[in-house]
């Protein structure tokens, strides 16, 4: 298999902004931005920003052809997934690797149902909360894409993408245990996420109060039951771990679900919990918590 040279991004939002710059100024020729007629034409006549500065890509269009990607990132939200992989499938070759960093735990599925298997990667961003108003992206430039697999015969596409951040300029981690990974990142969004665009609390807000504290234990204890059923190793260590996590974060820092509601956007309640009554019902197991959660947050949503 070749390096890789060809790098398409999917998303200009928060996460797909940060990664696209810093493709972009170290290793310009390699990218392309694939967006739909409509966004080329906003971008066209309204450029993002990324702090400020006006920011210009090479965008492909869904139909052209004579292109394809080594690598594709998917940074779109959830609810965007299905045009993506409709949309991609001029431009996925025979040595395509797929990584999608969004959030939740179901994303890898959807994609490997469509390109399959042997092409994904699993993977998520983590870092410093970004803010999103309109076309513009304000985040510091700390992140990082948390990426693997699960199987040892993904072991080769896995250094490829290695060896092109590091070139790239883009922070990487390839845990161990990807799945207990993506698990953690997912028990940290169901309960931070949701929380806060209900209770309007930053991640200061939550490390400092003890009521918050006690109340994040029953979400992840509910997450936790559903990786034991769902065979995820390690999965007990998901509360201790989700308190490392929390405590990471920067203070003044606001989830993109809370921005959501702020800005009167759809936000990701079915990939939080949505999933986690969805597997709730799969496992024959109550998950209260999260039920009240999905109806405030359905609430709040009728706004918009």
């Amino acid at each position: 298999m070749r390096d890789i040279k060809n790098v398409l991004i999917c998303g200009l939002g928060a996460v797909g902004m940060t990664f696209a710059c810093k493709i972009q100024k170290n290793l310009p020729e390699s990218l392309k931005v694939l967006v739909d007629t409509e966004r080329l034409h906003r971008y066209s006549q309204n450029p993002p920003k990324m702090n400020g500065e006006e920011k210009f890509f090479d965008y492909i269009l869904p139909y052209e052809t004579g292109y394809k990607a080594d690598l594709v990132l998917i940074a779109t939200k959830m609810n965007a997934l299905d045009e993506v992989m409709k949309n991609l499938r001029n431009f996925v070759g025979e040595n395509t690797v797929i990584l999608p960093i969004l959030n939740g735990i179901e994303a890898e599925e959807k994609v490997a149902e469509v390109y399959g298997r042997e092409k994904l990667l699993y993977g998520y961003f983590i870092g410093h909360s970004a803010m999103r108003v309109g076309n513009e992206v304000v985040q510091d430039g700390v992140g990082r894409i948390v990426f693997g697999s699960d199987k040892s015969q993904d072991r080769a596409n896995v250094d490829r993408v290695c060896e092109f951040f590091r070139r790239a300029g883009v922070d990487f981690e390839t845990p161990e245990n990807i799945i207990y990974a993506k698990w953690l990142k997912f028990a940290l969004n169901v309960v931070v996420n949701q929380t806060s665009c209900i209770l309007k609390m930053t991640f200061g807000d939550m490390q400092k109060s003890e009521n918050f504290l006690e109340f994040a234990t029953h979400i992840v204890r509910e997450v936790m039951e559903l990786a034991r059923l769902e065979g995820v190793e390690g999965y007990e260590n998901l509360e201790s771990d989700f308190i490392k996590a929390l405590f990471s974060m920067v203070e003044n820092g606001k989830t993109s679900m809370w921005q959501d509601i702020e800005a009167g956007r759809k936000t990701e309640l079915d990939i939080f919990a949505g999933t986690v009554l969805r597997l709730g019902a799969k496992h024959k197991v109550a998950t209260p918590y999260n039920q009240v959660m999905y109806e405030m947050i359905r609430i709040l949503e009728e706004k918009f």
